[in-house]
């Protein structure tokens, strides 16, 4: 019993994408934080930037390293949209987008944004 749950541990994994839906194309370049809450505690495990596909070249988590719980991702989408040349207002309507999820079983979570620089969407992808 034991070794079947080390392998259903390997089959856990956190990923995600960032697509530009202004432009219309992956958001390469942009800046993910990773964390893990708990309460009011927030722990970083992870800073990322997504390649040319808008993806990060690794899962976020995975193997040992994922864990069921509660977790933060904070998408620097101000960050991106003023290096892609976009003209945002002082504050920026949207700079940090934060989606707050949690991972209830060891399976794979893809947790994508839609971004523009007044809106943005995420689901559970797969």
């Amino acid at each position: 019993m034991g070794r079947g749950k080390c392998s259903m541990a390997a089959n856990g994994k956190l990923t995600t994408h960032v697509l530009d839906t202004a432009s219309g194309r992956p958001a390469a370049g942009l800046k993910i934080a990773l964390y893990r809450v708990s309460g009011n505690s927030h722990r970083k495990l992870k800073e990322v930037v997504t390649n040319a596909d808008g993806r990060c070249d690794a899962p976020l988590l995975e193997g040992k390293a994922f864990q069921t719980g509660q977790y933060e991702l904070i998408f620097f989408a101000g960050d991106y949209l003023r290096a892609a040349g976009t003209k945002l207002p002082e504050p920026a309507f949207l700079d940090q987008v934060p989606i707050r999820f949690g991972m209830a079983e060891e399976s794979h979570y893809h947790v994508p944004l839609l971004i523009s620089p007044y809106g943005y969407s995420t689901y559970r992808g797969s």
